[in-house]
């Protein structure tokens, strides 16, 4: 008499965000990564910790935050759709780490600091920010932003002169329009030569609102 066949094993079942029961992106990534195998099991790296997100409604559009594990904001950019979350999550989760869940508790004080800041409340934003996401060169343009306050504007070229390179405007703009920390990083705040607005992630009305808001416009 021969052994019945035996039993097939449980399909994998993988651990959701506890706090709000939600499919991580790793989860999804691999329940995929499972089926193109035809069952065979994917190899797994350590992971040391997960990056928190949230979405956050603003007066400038909705945007996507994201935390680091070790707690300094990777990401405040613009994610109006479905299809731009998902790349910005791709992205994190391949600079990062793969492990990316939704816990928007975890973002409640950047959340709070930047809509008070949005509302005209305050002019800081004291948030750690981790360039993770950013080039090298994104991150020496970002950095030059520094010397430009609350209120203040700069044009693209006398930022490329900042950093020893006058013909640079163009790379310098690219490089502000992929800002992964809007806001925080002031990026709103350069500007045509002209002095007419450019380029912004968010759209040419949101940088509007910045610029007005920091220039006391429509202030209480």
């Amino acid at each position: 008499m021969t052994d019945p066949t035996p039993p097939s094993p449980p399909p994998l079942r993988l651990p959701t965000d506890r706090t709000t029961g939600e499919e991580s992106v790793v989860e999804a990534r691999l329940r995929r990564m499972i089926a193109e195998a035809e069952g065979h099991p994917p190899v797994l790296e350590p992971v040391t910790g997960a990056v928190s997100y949230r979405h956050l409604d603003t007066p400038i559009g909705r945007m996507l935050l994201a935390r680091h594990p070790g707690g300094p904001l990777v990401a405040s950019t613009f994610a109006p759709d479905a299809s731009t979350t998902e790349r910005i999550l791709q992205r994190i989760a391949e600079r990062i780490g793969p492990v990316i869940l939704h816990r928007p508790r975890d973002l409640d004080e950047a959340s709070t600091l930047l809509e008070q800041y949005l509302d005209g409340h305050r002019t800081d934003l004291p948030v750690a920010v981790d360039l993770v996401l950013a080039t090298p060169f994104q991150r020496s343009v970002y950095a030059a932003l520094d010397g430009i306050g609350y209120g203040e504007r700069a044009t693209y070229g006398a930022l490329a002169a900042r950093l020893g390179r006058p013909s640079a405007g163009r790379a310098v703009g690219a490089a502000l329009g992929a800002n992964p920390v809007c806001v925080v990083v002031p990026c709103h705040r350069v500007v045509a030569s002209s002095g007419s607005l450019t380029g912004y992630a968010g759209g040419l009305a949101a940088k509007e609102y910045l610029l007005d808001l920091e220039a006391g416009a429509d202030r209480d």
